[in-house]
């Protein structure tokens, strides 16, 4: 197991490793009071591991509640998060009590902002089954539901009281799933680990996962200790997303997320190259991992409509928002643009 530590306001472990999922009561054990927990988890994932997680805490001395909903993008909402509260309000759940995400990143979303806003915050635990929430959302406290006009804009940070991935729960995993946790994985490539994209271009799919979880988390937790409220540096991490958001946002988020940041990261790439701000043969290079993953590398959307969906982005400050370009593989920057500009750069990047 490997265990590395977020040092965010409260600070907290991701544990990685494998079988820990089934250990999840006794390591909430030694965190915190016993009491009343909120078992979060989507109809999919509970049929592989309710059961069992379950009775890991109630062998511990907490009484499990479930909390079971139909899983998909579509479950980020207000009409469902408010159902959840009302579900903790109704089966007495105070500030002692706590609640415990069970799958990957739409349930960590959703039951990290009801722990948020309930009672103004309750504790809660991620317990992730997807590599996609193990290398992105579960780390760093963003937690947030959909609106009409973007992904993601209502929300909230609120640091978990502990991480856990168990990598076993991968194998589990429909192959889509897996490769768009790797699109994730590619990110944190392009933006620290020249090495990595190599070996995932040379490997594909066929890769030791644990080790790399570690390292993109260890990334990801650096960025966050440097600049947890996401002011800063710690938007590197949105390598790909504005453009990506906006794929997700058109597509009625039919396209996973993982995808569209795959999209979205090449469409940049492209246009970075175009703008002379990464070297010849950057894009490519970005091309054949993406394929080497089976990931799209194709938009289905003008640069008109990206730019428009992508005024609904959090990132966006005014008539001004900030991309992520790269200046080479493991190196990028910050690059704030005018809203005006954005689909001019874009097209850039589709023609590329």
């Amino acid at each position: 197991m490997q265990r590395i530590d977020v040092e965010a306001g409260r600070p907290y472990p991701v544990l990685i490793g494998r079988g820990l999922l089934y250990q999840a009561g006794q390591i909430a054990a030694k965190l915190s009071s016993l009491g009343l927990l909120a078992l979060i988890v989507d109809e999919h994932v509970a049929e592989h591991y309710s059961k069992q997680v379950t009775q890991s805490f109630q062998q511990v001395g907490y009484r499990v509640i479930e909390y079971r909903f139909a899983p998909g993008e579509c479950a980020k909402s207000m009409e469902r998060l408010s159902s959840l509260l009302e579900f903790l309000a109704e089966n007495g759940f105070s500030k002692s009590d706590r609640i415990a995400a069970l799958g990957g990143g739409v349930t960590g979303d959703l039951a990290g902002f009801a722990a948020a806003v309930y009672q103004r915050g309750i504790p809660y635990i991620q317990l992730l089954t997807s590599l996609l929430a193990a290398v992105d959302s579960s780390v760093g406290g963003k937690t947030a539901v959909n609106l009409s006009a973007g992904k993601n804009l209502a929300g909230a940070f609120w640091q978990p009281e502990v991480v856990i991935c168990d990598c076993d729960t991968f194998a589990t995993l429909p192959r889509e799933e897996l490769i768009s946790g790797a699109a994730e994985c590619l990110k944190y490539a392009m933006l620290g680990d020249e090495a990595l994209l190599r070996r995932m271009t040379r490997e594909g799919l066929d890769l030791a996962w644990e080790g790399i979880v570690a390292s993109c988390v260890r990334q990801k937790a650096e960025l966050v200790r440097q600049d947890e409220q996401d002011s800063g540096v710690r938007q590197l991490l949105n390598f790909g997303h504005t453009v990506g958001h906006a794929v997700e946002n058109l597509s009625g988020y039919t396209v996973r997320h993982g995808d569209a940041v795959a999209i979205g990261m090449l469409v940049i790439t492209c246009a970075a190259q175009r703008m002379a701000i990464c070297g010849s043969g950057t894009a490519e290079q970005l091309r054949e991992a993406l394929q080497a993953l089976d990931l799209p590398v194709r938009c289905p959307y003008s640069a008109e409509e990206l730019a428009q969906a992508a005024l609904g982005d959090k990132k966006r400050r005014g008539d001004q928002i900030t991309l992520i370009l790269p200046r080479k593989i493991g190196e990028c920057m910050l690059y704030p643009v005018k809203t005006s500009a954005l689909a001019s750069i874009i097209q850039m990047g589709l023609e590329a």
